[in-house]
């Protein structure tokens, strides 16, 4: 298909950069577009009644991705945000009334413009940013320890974009920072810096020339992957893949951030070996939303849950209390 007939503008609102690779995507969506609409069928049919209970059955479904019009209530079903909503004495309209910090407000309000400045829903309307600015100035009142935290803006406008919901919004950002992710977002990071270590054990044990290079080079590993982390991939990698991320991530809990580190190390091994310096190796690192294996997302969480095996939480709970300061 020629590049003119795709639009400038993606299904959820970004423009697609001046590189965009028109003949990649045109290849991964003649296929995707068949494994989307037999998912869904698949969808319709065992989870007609949106009952999203927790089993092997459900595991394996959101693995291979949830339908985009049922992300929403499964996000909230899985996560625990949903029980977190009904657990809360006061109702999110009732917490978003408490706002009145007006040094945390200033500083989202400032934070707004840059959220996916790409994005013609937060360009043209005034609607979701305001809708972002109530999420994120409810969620630092109601949480003095983390407060608001640059990325959280990426997070919440994310899902925004997916559940057009305010209320669903809050309860799932709620529940990603205070049970899914170990404080990523408090004033030391501790959580953040010591995940990061953990980066470095998994790919010295399994990608040991790769952790060689980039040591002689000497790219800390919170220079390269950072972003992913703070941002949980949100405006790293192409939105659908981040999606498909976010799907397990609400499902199986944070260790599905390292299964994906790993595998975009080991899909970019041979530019990474590559590189003589850190400014090459920095590009490379830039550039791995390009590669054609994470543009396609879903084979890529194929690859994902093929090269990491075993990962299991326990073995990165194991890690963690190794590098816990």
């Amino acid at each position: 298909m020629a590049k003119s007939n795709y639009s400038k503008i993606d299904e959820y609102g970004f423009e697609r950069p001046d590189d965009f690779d028109y003949k990649t995507y045109d290849e991964f969506m003649s296929h995707y577009m068949r494994t989307l609409t037999r998912r869904a069928l698949r969808w319709n049919s065992v989870y007609k009644n949106r009952n999203f209970k927790k089993n092997n059955t459900m595991k394996r479904f959101i693995r291979k991705g949830i339908p985009a019009n049922l992300r929403k209530t499964c996000w909230m079903a899985v996560s625990g945000a949903e029980q977190c909503r009904k657990n809360s004495a006061l109702s999110y309209q009732q917490l978003r009334g408490k706002i009145e910090n007006s040094q945390i407000s200033e500083t989202i309000k400032i934070d707004l413009p840059r959220t996916f400045p790409d994005n013609i829903f937060f360009l043209n309307e005034k609607q979701l940013p305001n809708m972002l600015y109530n999420v994120l100035a409810t969620f630092a009142h109601q949480n003095s320890e983390v407060g608001y935290c640059q990325g959280l803006n990426y997070i919440a406008g994310l899902i925004l974009l997916v559940t057009k919901d305010e209320t669903a919004t809050f309860w799932l950002l709620k529940t990603l920072v205070e049970h899914l992710l170990p404080k990523y977002y408090v004033v030391t990071m501790s959580g953040l810096l010591t995940d990061l270590d953990v980066v470095n054990d998994l790919v010295q044990k399994h990608e040991p020339t790769v952790h060689r290079h980039i040591n002689n080079i000497g790219m800390p590993w919170a220079m390269g992957t950072t972003k992913w982390f703070i941002c949980i991939f949100a405006d790293v990698l192409p939105t659908e893949t981040v999606l498909r991320i976010w799907d397990c991530l609400f499902y199986e809990g944070s260790k599905i951030l390292f299964r994906v580190a790993l595998a975009l190390i080991k899909l970019h091994k041979l530019e990474i070996l590559e590189t003589t310096d850190l400014s090459e190796l920095m590009t490379v690192f830039k550039n791995m939303k390009n590669h054609p294996r994470v543009i396609d997302c879903h084979g890529f969480m194929h690859y994902v849950f093929d090269l990491s095996g075993s990962l299991s939480s326990r073995k990165i709970d194991s890690l963690r209390l190794k590098h816990t300061k």
